[in-house]
């Protein structure tokens, strides 16, 4: 008996590797945005110690309100690329949902072909026996 032979085999190995892909492209544009939200808490953890060191020492107040101010201006650049960078990510996880969907699809193809060649030649099989116990009871009853 042949063994089931999925004719799409390339195709969903295909759609496999791109949903892959895409997974993996999601996961680096996920990292890029934890490592730009990372340094808005180190930009924000300076600021509050900037912010105190300030009043520590009263004759340079005006550095460290420099200092203070530089450290609003990266944070407030860092929250413009955490929005793009959130903005990417989702639309790599919108390509790899599409990429997952498209996967799932082709593996039930797949598995309702094998159950249909399941069924199939669990058919032929029988028909087989049946034959073969057919043809013994004809000779069985032509010899008596």
């Amino acid at each position: 008996m042949k063994r089931f032979k999925f004719n799409l085999e390339k195709i969903l190995q295909l759609r496999a590797f791109k949903e892959e892909e895409c997974k993996l492209a999601l996961g680096q544009a996920i990292s890029a945005l934890n490592m730009i939200e990372n340094k808005i808490k180190q930009t924000a953890i300076k600021r509050h110690s900037a912010a105190s060191e300030r009043f520590n020492s009263p004759g340079d107040m005006a550095c460290w309100d420099l200092y203070i101010l530089r450290l609003e201006q990266e944070a407030e650049k860092l929250s413009q690329e955490a929005a793009k960078a959130e903005i990417v990510v989702e639309e790599k996880r919108e390509l790899y949902l599409e990429a997952s969907k498209d996967l799932k699809a082709m593996e039930k193809l797949k598995e309702k072909q094998q159950k249909e060649y399941r069924k199939e030649t669990l058919n032929s099989q029988m028909n087989e026996i049946d034959d073969i116990t057919s043809a013994r009871l004809i000779r069985l009853s032509s010899t008596l």
